[in-house]
């Protein structure tokens, strides 16, 4: 096995060869790789010549006067060639922000699974930009990586046996069960769970928090074929994206399922709501709406008849392009807990308006198909109607 412990040793190899130096002396072979754009390679296994080598331009389109471009061409190089080697059973990085900007798009481009642990400057603020849908570790480095103190040796050996410690434990066991994708809200929650234990004996069940990088995490896996079915009943990101909320996944939600073709149950989970931050957090504009304090930490806004109107024609545009089987349930008696009679963002013709632009745009065929229910999204004959509608799409796959 191998850790990589890769980082600009122009400026910082000090610190990576202090790292490399404890995971070796754990018992785990390393190699030790520079980025850094000026091309001294400070003692490397692998110099950043022969990493840029792996640049559609070669050296020649990284080592360039302008430090930004550099940087920005480098982690290109730094994904094909890393993604290039089958002995990475580890990556440990450490850096400030151009650094951890640099390295961790090839660490999101490994497979989820392989350790990937980012000691930055960074990791005490908005992270998602550097982990995305990945399962990299960001660990903050108090002080920052510019030399070796009595701190940053203490944080910088965390690290590093961290590191050992998860490139040369035993794997978990196989799982022969095929997998399939689950999304999930809190307010979702009672549904996603009865649908998970019904199918708990025949598959493996990833639920997907929706919060944004849930979605793309769960597209991710299916863009590459690591999961045999999905059930989304939680597709409330698309209110995010739609409206302006922080939570959104992005354009391109609902993509890999239509390009992939994937057996597809959803459903209209959460779309009553919009997330921000803390109560001040909600942008002025949005202060006569209904908003609902969720907690500390999260403020939800409910969802106008014409925002659920986008929304729905959004949602079934996206489905009319897939080329798989797919069935999407549309929960006439509420999509969400706080969507039920007497709670705060019960609102019958904001409901009434998604529905009514899903029917309207939804182009049914024998493969693709409407199912209307009148019944509460939490409800557990829905939850029943889930998975049978995937048990269904599954046999016709």
């Amino acid at each position: 096995m191998s850790v990589y412990v890769i980082g600009t040793l122009d400026t910082k190899a000090a610190e990576h060869r202090y790292v490399r130096d404890l995971i070796e002396a754990a018992g785990v072979e390393t190699v030790l790789v520079d980025v850094g754009t000026t091309g001294d390679g400070r003692g490397a296994d692998v110099t950043a010549e022969q990493v840029a080598a792996a640049h559609p331009d070669g050296p020649d389109g990284i080592f360039v006067d302008d430090r930004g471009a550099a940087v920005t061409a480098m982690s290109e190089a730094l994904v094909a060639f890393l993604t290039s080697r089958d002995d990475v059973d580890g990556v440990l990085s450490l850096g400030g922000s151009g650094g951890t900007a640099l390295v961790t798009p090839a660490m999101q481009a490994l497979p989820v699974g392989v350790p990937k642990l980012m000691v930055s400057t960074m990791a005490s603020g908005d992270v998602r930009p550097y982990v995305g849908p990945s399962d990299i570790a960001m660990m903050y480095s108090v002080t920052d990586v510019a030399g070796l103190n009595g701190i940053s040796t203490r944080v910088l050996a965390n690290a590093a046996h961290a590191m050992a410690g998860m490139a040369s434990g035993p794997p978990p066991p196989a799982v022969e069960r095929d997998a399939v994708g689950l999304t999930m809200f809190g307010v979702t929650t009672p549904c996603v769970t009865m649908v998970a234990e019904a199918l708990a004996d025949d598959y493996d069940c990833l639920v997907f928090h929706a919060t944004g990088t849930g979605g793309q995490s769960m597209e991710n896996l299916v863009g590459s074929g690591l999961v045999a079915g999905v059930i989304d009943t939680t597709t409330t990101e698309v209110c995010d994206h739609i409206v302006g909320g922080v939570l959104s996944a992005g354009p391109g939600r609902l993509d890999a399922i239509a390009d992939s073709g994937v057996p597809y149950v959803g459903s209209c989970g959460a779309l009553d709501m919009v997330n921000f931050g803390a109560r001040e957090t909600v942008p002025a504009q949005f202060e006569d709406r209904n908003l609902y304090v969720h907690n500390a930490q999260v403020t939800l806004m409910r969802t106008t008849p014409e925002e659920c109107a986008e929304i729905g024609r959004w949602i079934a545009e996206k489905l009319n392009r897939s080329t798989g089987p797919v069935r999407f349930l549309l929960p006439l008696g509420g999509v969400s807990m706080i969507d039920a009679p007497d709670m705060p963002f019960h609102d019958p013709e904001a409901d009434a308006a998604l529905f009514d632009a899903i029917r309207e745009t939804f182009d049914q065929t024998d493969d693709r198909r409407l199912v209307e229910l009148d019944l509460h999204i939490n409800d557990p004959e829905f939850a029943e109607a889930v998975v049978s509608a995937f048990h269904e799409v599954m046999r016709g796959a």
